[in-house]
Formats: C-alpha cells, structure tokens, sequence
C-alpha cells in the first residue's frame, strides 16, 4: 500500500469516524465504498470491520454511561442467530447484490415507522432488529439504515440511541471480521500494518463526532440522518446498476 493511499485512508478513517460519531451511521456506509475500490468484497467486509470496532467500540465507550444493555443484550441474540444460519449455508457474497442491497437500505428511514410501530425498547421488536440486521452485516457488510429504524422513533434520547447502536455494532462487526476471516487472511501484511496504523484514526474521528453530537437538538439529528444516508446510498445503487450492465 503506498504512501498515498495509507495517506488517504487515515483521511477517510477519520471523517467517516467522524459522521458515525455524530449520527450513529452513513459513515460505514463511504468506508466500505472506499475499501470496495481497493480490495476483494470479502476482504473488504472483513477489513470494513476491523476499523469499524474501532470507531464504534470508541463511540461506545465515549457513551458507556448511556447504553441500554437490556436492549442490547436481545439485539445480539438476533444477530448471533442470523450468523449461524448464514454460516450453516456457507454464504458467499456478491458484488452486485451488496452494492443494490445497500443503495435500497434508506427506502427504510422513510418509511412510516410510527405506523409500524417499531420500537427497539420492546424485546420482541428488540430480536427482529437484530435478526435482520446480523443478516444484513454478515449477508452485504452494513446494517445501520435498518438498525436505526427501530431507533429513530423510539422515545430514548439521541446520546442512548447512539451508544446503544454503537455498542450493537461493535458486535455485529466482530461478527462479520470472524465470518470472512478466511478472506482477510489473504491481505499482505504490509496493508495490515497500514490499517493497524489508520484504525486508531478512528478514536480521534468519533471524539470529534461525539462533540458536535452534543450541540445538535434531537429533531435535527433525525433529519439529518435521512438524508446523509440517502445521498451515500444513491451511489451504491449506481455502482451495483453499472456493474450489473457491464
């Protein structure tokens, strides 16, 4: 890896950590995009999660005082479930079905969801948000869009909507790293080296995300979570079309 792109993944690191330190997610969303230019899908999904418990496990730790554990206890219930029968059928991702599958994920952060009623305080809705999001984050490499629809409308403040969701991604990234273990073992070790020198980028990104967190009122910060994720997904919709004409 040269110098120049070590140079622009600390850059990337950092202001990707830097948005999921703010709004809980869209973040992942242009780092996977990045590694996607560079490296083989599931050596991407699997370095994506490298960097990604990085960044969340920081976030999470930042906010320990406001996670809910009860919640975050059934939410990895789930997703421990959807991993295992993902590993049962030995699934192989695709290309073309990650890209499309994660430029559709902002359909769910508009949909109606206080007619639903979805509410990630209610065990039962608790385990559905963690099933399909462990499906989600082992199946296409990204689960926030679905993550955040059972958040969004719940009646929790923003700082326990974040760190709650940040300390489910630390897991759910965890998850996926030991799953495309086997595809991450084939980087060189000198593009290991280069992550190992950017992740901790990712502390300084999400502390700086954290403080600009703290200034925005709960109204904005749902609105401004829609439609960041809705302009990152767009371009994956395009790459996966372009990819599936070509």
């Amino acid at each position: 890896m040269s110098v120049a792109i070590l140079l622009g993944m600390a850059c990337t690191v950092f202001l990707t950590s830097l948005l999921s330190g703010v709004f809980g997610m869209a973040g992942g969303l242009i780092l996977l995009w990045v590694l996607l230019l560079l490296m083989p899908l599931g050596t991407a999904i699997a370095v994506h999660g490298v960097i990604q418990m990085v960044a969340n496990g920081s976030r999470a730790w930042f906010s320990r005082t406001y996670i809910d554990y009860r919640i975050l206890g059934i939410l990895c219930l789930g997703l421990a479930i959807s991993a295992v029968v993902l590993l049962f059928l030995d699934y192989k991702p695709n290309i073309i079905v990650v890209s499309i599958a994660i430029g559709l994920m902002p359909i769910l952060v508009w949909l109606p969801v206080q007619r639903l009623h979805l509410d990630a305080s209610k065990p039962s809705h608790a385990l559905i948000c963690g099933l399909i999001a462990g499906a989600l984050t082992v199946g296409v490499g990204v689960s926030g869009p679905t993550i955040d629809i059972f958040f969004i409308r719940a009646m929790m403040d923003r700082r326990k909507v974040i760190a709650t969701k940040a300390a489910t991604q630390l897991i759910s990234h965890a998850t996926k790293v030991v799953f495309y273990w086997n595809a991450a073992s084939l980087l060189p070790a000198a593009d290991w080296v280069a992550i190992a020198l950017a992740a901790p980028i990712a502390i300084l990104g999400t502390r700086a995300g954290n403080v600009i967190l703290q200034r925005l009122t709960d109204a904005n910060f749902r609105v401004w979570t829609r439609w960041i994720v809705t302009g990152i997904s767009a371009v994956y919709i395009v790459q996966g079309l372009q990819q599936l004409m070509f």
